[in-house]
């Protein structure tokens, strides 16, 4: 009704304005052009104040929170919140402090994801919120099934052609390895083809070749897994040493070198000596190792995927207790390695957590007690290890580690450091072992997460 009424006014003018008539019809056309843009500005800068409103609206919650909102609300209120702390200083509400966000946010945070409260204030002390966020929601989904092609018996081109012949739909895993390939689909259980059976692949996550091809094992080395069941990385190291010099598979869980014998003969491993003894002691049982794989037992907050038992269940005890075994394997892992070994003795530190207390606060206290020292890993991608996190400071050549998260390299969360031993001597005033920590003389140190893959 309006545009008729603008259409009648217009020729009401036009009939006024008389003349010449092709005039008119020009004026009348541009008035109503005008009209028709300005009535779409309008509408364009209202609709942007609303979606400035929103973005603004935003408010704390006040008072007594008697009825827990729904889901979809938590993770819109997480998303507000989330964006508000991304700006603090021009999108918080007058007169709420940064703290008082940040308790909301870690509250939605364990109600829609089902955290516990200790995992999400480590999480929220590691990583920006935001970052947060997606650590969390990318550890809700998957990781890509992938596979390590075993060169003892095949190669890769080789074993992609075969599987692809069985309806496999596969990719190689990227430039950085040269063994891995990703599954996407496949007619048969990718555990159960004539391949796998034959020892052709081990199913292994992407993360867990990292450790070996830092450690880069040489043919005719005598090589120490000292933490090795289920075989994964163990079989890895074989390979690399095509199957010559001695590798010694030490497992503490005797209930796991089954397993581990049966991976390990399935895919024609025969340089390997299996061993049960506590890894602790393993120096005073033999030495002189030219290279040492520690992937350590820790508490699994890398693959949560895997795992989601770990979000209700680790916490802070949970972390210092694994850090105290951690310390008393990493300094055994080095008294076994030798540093008279050609360009000196390699050790290897892994695990597949993303706690600093676990990684990188390992490592500095063996650079202090032992005469090693952190050497670049020699993997081309991931995240520089820390040298400062909250009021810790630690050694700068700490950057030479790598982390990897599943939100920023679509693979399971772990650390990888390498360390060059340069004496067999220790320094002035070290312990052979480091003291027990309180919560570690309260209760032994829990096993590893049932689901890290080796």
């Amino acid at each position: 009704e309006d545009e008729d009424e603008d259409d009648d006014d217009e020729e009401e003018e036009e009939a006024e304005s008389g003349g010449d008539e092709s005039g008119g019809e020009e004026l009348a056309f541009e008035r109503k052009a005008r009209k028709t843009v300005a009535r779409m500005e309008a509408e364009a800068a209202e609709q942007a104040s609303e979606q400035r409103g929103a973005a603004a609206s935003f408010t704390m919650p006040t008072g007594p929170r008697e009825e827990m909102p729904d889901i979809g609300t938590l993770k819109s209120r997480i998303a507000d919140v989330v964006d508000v702390l991304g700006d603090f200083a021009s999108k918080r509400q007058e007169g709420v402090t940064r703290v008082e966000y940040v308790s909301l946010l870690a509250e939605d945070l364990q109600q829609v994801y089902g955290y516990n409260g200790e995992l999400v204030e480590l999480l929220l002390q590691l990583f920006s919120p935001a970052e947060a966020l997606e650590f969390i929601e990318a550890s809700e989904k998957p990781r890509p099934v992938t596979i390590r092609t075993n060169t003892l018996k095949t190669r890769r081109r080789e074993l992609a052609q075969a599987l692809i012949s069985r309806n496999v739909s596969l990719d190689p895993i990227s430039k950085w390895s040269s063994e891995g390939l990703q599954i996407y689909e496949s007619a048969v259980p990718i555990g159960a083809t004539p391949e796998y059976l034959a020892g052709h692949y081990m199913i292994q996550s992407a993360s867990s070749f990292l450790p070996v091809l830092a450690l880069d094992p040489q043919p005719g080395q005598r090589v120490l897994d000292m933490a090795s069941a289920p075989g994964g990385k163990t079989s890895h190291i074989a390979a690399r040493m095509g199957n010559s010099g001695t590798l010694v598979a030490n497992d503490f869980n005797k209930q796991r070198l089954p397993s581990l014998a049966s991976n390990l003969a399935r895919q024609g491993v025969r340089c390997a000596i299996l061993l049960h003894a506590d890894g602790r002691e393993f120096p005073r049982l033999m030495g002189g190792f030219d290279r040492v794989l520690l992937d350590a037992p820790c508490t699994g907050l890398g693959v949560i995927s895997k795992d989601p038992a770990v979000k209700a269940e680790k916490g802070f005890t949970d972390v210092q207790r694994c850090q105290q075994l951690q310390k008393e394997l990493l300094l055994a892992a080095i008294d076994s390695c030798t540093a008279n070994s050609a360009g000196g003795g390699i050790v290897v530190y892994s695990t597949c957590s993303i706690a600093v207390e676990e990684n990188e606060a390992v490592v500095d206290y063996a650079l202090a007690s032992r005469n090693v020292k952190l050497v670049d890993t020699g993997l081309p991608f991931g995240v520089e290890g820390l040298t400062r996190y909250r009021s810790k400071r630690f050694h700068a050549s700490l950057k030479h580690a790598r982390r990897f998260y599943p939100h920023t390299h679509n693979m399971d969360g772990f650390f990888v450091a390498k360390l060059r031993k340069f004496s067999n001597d220790l320094p002035p005033g070290a312990q052979q072992q480091p003291p027990p920590s309180k919560a570690a003389s309260k209760k032994k140190p829990p096993p590893p997460s049932k689901k890290r893959q080796k």
